[in-house]
């Protein structure tokens, strides 16, 4: 028993002492590129006509600064629609996976609704891409965001059942306050 505790006690030191000599993992790259989203934006969108109802204005602010570490970027978001729905708030976690080398998107909102998407950036364009549930069917869903200049983006939202055929559900653009 003594033993035991003698090679018990020896593993936790080395264990202590690997864990010492470890380097806190720093963001990458990818990480720094989605920098240019932090800050204050204001988006302006049209909804339109469709199964979710007859459209309508979408206006959203959206808050969104570095998680300690620097690897999420956490966007805090308010949005007003003239649509049956109404307002709500959500909050949303932006980061890469290093594991799958693709950029993650997460979005919680008081409609009781949720995203995960994957995403890519190519150029100044980057695409989001996801699985939703709507009226028991599983839809795609992709949000495609064209950066025309470092305060501003236009931005596009379609669904579609096969992946294949996309349709426009919401089109607008996003500005970068101070």
């Amino acid at each position: 028993m003594k033993t035991t505790g003698m090679i018990l006690a020896a593993w936790l030191v080395l264990a202590a002492a690997a864990l010492a000599q470890m380097e806190m993992p720093k963001p990458g790259p990818e990480h720094k590129k989605l920098d240019a989203f932090a800050g204050n934006w204001a988006l302006d969108g049209d909804t339109k006509p469709g199964p979710m109802g007859p459209g309508g204005k979408v206006t959203e602010s959206e808050k969104c600064e570095w998680m300690e570490g620097g690897f999420f970027l956490v966007c805090h978001i308010d949005f007003k629609t003239t649509m049956t729905m109404g307002n709500g708030s959500g909050i949303s976690f932006m980061g890469y996976s290093t594991d799958d080398k693709s950029y993650t998107y997460r979005e919680f909102n008081s409609w009781g609704e949720f995203t995960d998407s994957k995403g890519s950036v190519e150029g100044d364009t980057w695409t989001w891409i996801n699985d939703e549930k709507m009226g028991g069917m599983t839809m795609k869903g992709r949000f495609t965001m064209k950066v025309t200049s470092p305060t501003a983006y236009n931005f596009m939202y379609e669904s579609s059942q096969d992946g294949t055929k996309w349709t426009t559900v919401m089109e607008g653009k996003a500005t970068k306050g101070k």
